[in-house]
């Protein structure tokens, strides 16, 4: 039986903390299915294209090297219900410190109460990566700052495109 799992989150932009837990994740399992959340409330940086690019550009290096099957969705329901879509039985969610932990074990009990045979793994972020957030990156980019060691170098140029102005 392989072992599927589901890594949401909404990439916007991808970091070199996402590129940690997949790295991690693609260690686990034998399928990662990256989901990038649609949510109509939020106005993102990047595009939905732009993310699922981004993505499939950084992320499929790093499966291949481990031997993993690797594929990228969009959704804009339920995280389980996305998992349940795509025949995951995983949820696989980074954890940088313990604010992130209280926050997903609420969201791992509700989703279990949900859908009980979907199970999610948490995975420590390396030490080096741990302070990242997407939020911090484009505030940084967004205010001329340097990103280049937060983010991965096809993604910092997409950035400094983006942003230039």
């Amino acid at each position: 039986m392989s072992r599927i799992a589901l890594y949401p989150g909404s990439f916007d932009p991808v970091t070199n903390g996402h590129l940690d837990v997949v790295r991690q994740a693609c260690s686990l399992v034998d399928r990662l299915i990256v989901a990038i959340g649609i949510h109509p409330g939020k106005a993102p940086l990047f595009s939905t294209e732009e993310r699922l690019d981004m993505v499939r550009e950084v992320f499929a290096p790093i499966a291949a090297n481990a031997g993993c099957e690797i594929d990228c969705v969009t959704f804009k329901d339920l995280t389980v219900t996305a998992a349940q879509r795509a025949g995951a039985t995983i949820l696989i969610r980074g954890l940088r410190d313990g604010t992130d932990l209280d926050y997903e074990m609420q969201i791992a009990g509700m989703n279990q109460t949900l859908v009980p045979e979907v199970h999610t793994i948490f995975i420590p972020a390396s030490a080096t990566v741990r302070p990242i957030t997407a939020t911090l990156v484009r505030q940084i980019a967004g205010m001329g700052g340097d990103v280049s060691h937060f983010v991965p170098k096809a993604v910092a140029s997409r950035l400094k495109k983006r942003l230039a102005g």
